[in-house]
């Protein structure tokens, strides 16, 4: 999607151009298709969709074989699942001399039916035929690739995943706080939980309502739900919220925001309570705000997140256990203080963006000279 190719991968591709590399961005056409090219990069356009129906992944196939065989690109670099899968398949087909895999987080996890979790493992590894390298951001997810031989060549890495600390960082005066709270209506004195992710159930939003009720707090939801998701979504538990006292007026859902850093710094925890993630960015960009994190128990959050010291881990889908956890740390500032000031120093030492990109240069043999 656009939206992936602008949000997560701009980072990387401008350091591949830094490195005198011609560098081409691939993605379904959509409204940040044109921020990409602004800032001097060609992008082509697929019919890429996020779905498993074959005919429509059979367009998509197709087209970006033509694309590929006509570019005659030297590497191709796949992420996202549907996309990775058809676009690793094309490259093949098309003789391309090197195909690179990012899995921002394999889309089969512990809490799917084993079925549709077998399905999964098994597309992952038809796909990893055509594949001469896996890069993973969880080092779980790598001895999970290990063990499924999901690469043909056998060169799996985890490369982490980053932010950029000068982006996200703690807040160095009051007047930022203070604005965003009197622009949302939030007294200063209000403890704030923030939550950014999807509009879809599957990041955990109908048990963080939920748990809210047990919360002496304020929510701020960020995000929206994106015209390609096929997830299911929480309209009704969004509809329902007006008419419910108890979380009336202490819920608020903000929409897409381009100011994260600065709502990050304007509140007091960081949530994600998915049930399944790849290895987030949101928590890295909490961490480095300086915010204590409440997530999910599960691959990717669980490796950022050091329980009891940097935030709280609580089982999926519990939203009592989520209510105490959050609730713990609305009560104790100073508790707060001390996890945030634990999760500042872990991210800065291990989530440092410009790591994650060295380590993919330098592994793909793409430095100059």
């Amino acid at each position: 999607m656009d939206f992936t190719l602008y949000h997560f991968l701009r980072p990387l591709m401008h350091a591949m151009a830094a490195e005198g590399h011609d560098v081409v961005g691939v993605c379904a056409d959509g409204d940040l298709v044109d921020a990409v090219r602004a800032e001097g990069f060609r992008v082509e356009t697929a019919p890429l969709v996020r779905s498993i129906n074959p005919v429509r992944n059979m367009r998509s196939g197709i087209a970006l074989r033509k694309l590929f065989a006509c570019e005659k690109f030297d590497l191709v670099h796949v992420h996202t699942p549907a996309a990775a899968f058809v676009g690793r398949l094309a490259a093949a087909q098309a003789g391309v001399p090197r195909i690179v895999y990012t899995a921002h987080g394999f889309y089969f996890h512990e809490n799917m039916p084993f079925p549709k979790r077998q399905a999964h493992i098994a597309a992952e590894w038809l796909a990893g035929r055509a594949t001469h390298t896996l890069f993973t951001q969880s080092e779980e997810d790598a001895a999970t690739a290990r063990l499924l031989h999901l690469c043909r060549t056998g060169d799996i890495s985890a490369i982490g995943n980053g932010s950029d600390p000068d982006v996200f960082r703690p807040a160095d005066d009051c007047l930022t706080r203070a604005r965003l709270r009197a622009e949302i209506g939030t007294p200063e004195d209000r403890v704030v939980v923030l939550m950014t992710g999807r509009l879809v159930a599957e990041k955990g939003y109908r048990e963080l309502i939920a748990a809210m009720r047990d919360v002496d707090a304020e929510l701020w939801a960020v995000g929206a739900r994106l015209e390609s998701d096929h997830a299911s979504g929480i309209e009704d538990v969004i509809n329902s919220i007006a008419g419910d006292a108890a979380l009336a007026g202490r819920i608020r859902f903000l929409g897409y925001r381009q100011d994260m850093p600065d709502l990050m710094r304007a509140a007091d925890i960081f949530t994600l309570p998915s049930h399944r993630e790849g290895m987030p960015r949101s928590i890295i960009e909490a961490m480095l705000t300086g915010l204590p994190v409440v997530a999910t128990d599960i691959r990717g959050s669980r490796e950022e997140v050091v329980d009891g010291e940097t935030g709280l881990l609580v089982p999926v889908k519990a939203p009592a256990a989520l209510a105490r956890a959050l609730q713990s740390l609305t009560a104790d500032p100073a508790r707060r203080t001390r996890m945030g000031d634990a999760g500042l120093e872990r991210a800065r030492a291990l989530y440092d963006e410009k790591l994650v990109i060295d380590r993919q240069l330098d592994h793909l043999g793409l430095r100059a000279g």
